[in-house]
């Protein structure tokens, strides 16, 4: 069976390495008995959610991310779709700010995002980062323990709704303050963990690809 991988914006965001999550993924599908197949969806390019299987959304400079903003309105139905109907995607770092409601980029102006999801970010006091290793467990599996490298300018906070992907042991997470970590709704993961995060936690790269095998059984 083949499986369809999609990298939003694969040519222009790809800060810390962050395809590494691609192909951890596809090389974990490989050994469970999949082939792949994987796709750029870039700039003008159509974004077809029944064909997918694994969504992968990273993270890069404001400029770049400014000009997939503009892009992304046009894929959002599309987007909502994907996740409603529960496809796996993994949204780190600049791809999470961009699902929420807004981020501000380093000049502090206000970037809208998708406004899928509640969660909003705004910019640490005197441009100061949260820069560093960070180890969290699992809010869905206390046992799961990741971990990766933290590197963001922005504080994030969940809305009333929203659940995190993790808890903080050590690092920074979100915003420093509540120990929360990403968020996780059905399939989706936003996190702001580099590595990359699939690279450096197999558990984790295997529980999605058990969601993978469970929704092709169905």
């Amino acid at each position: 069976m083949i499986i369809n991988i999609a990298h939003l914006y694969g040519n222009l965001l790809n800060t810390y390495g962050d395809v590494g999550n691609i192909m951890a993924f596809a090389h974990e599908a490989r050994k469970a008995g999949f082939d792949t197949n994987i796709d750029i969806i870039s700039l003008g390019d159509d974004f077809d959610y029944k064909k997918y299987d694994f969504v992968f959304f990273g993270g890069g400079q404001d400029y770049e991310q400014s000009i997939v903003q503009k892009d992304l309105i046009k894929k959002r139905d599309s987007i909502v779709a994907y996740i409603e109907n529960g496809g796996i995607l993994l949204a780190i770092c600049g791809g999470y700010q961009l699902l929420g409601q807004y981020y501000y980029d380093a000049y502090n102006k206000k970037i809208d995002g998708l406004k899928i999801f509640d969660h909003y970010t705004i910019n640490q006091e005197n441009k100061h980062r949260f820069t560093g290793n960070i180890k969290v467990k699992s809010a869905l599996n206390k046992d799961d323990l990741y971990t990766g490298f933290e590197n963001h300018g922005g504080v994030t906070f969940l809305g009333s709704k929203q659940k995190p992907f993790a808890y903080v042991i050590e690092g920074n997470g979100n915003n420093g303050k509540d120990k929360s970590e990403g968020f996780r709704y059905k399939n989706t993961i936003g996190s702001y963990l580099h590595g990359p995060l699939l690279a450096k936690n197999k558990n984790l790269c295997k529980d999605l690809i058990n969601i993978l095998r469970d929704r092709r059984n169905k």
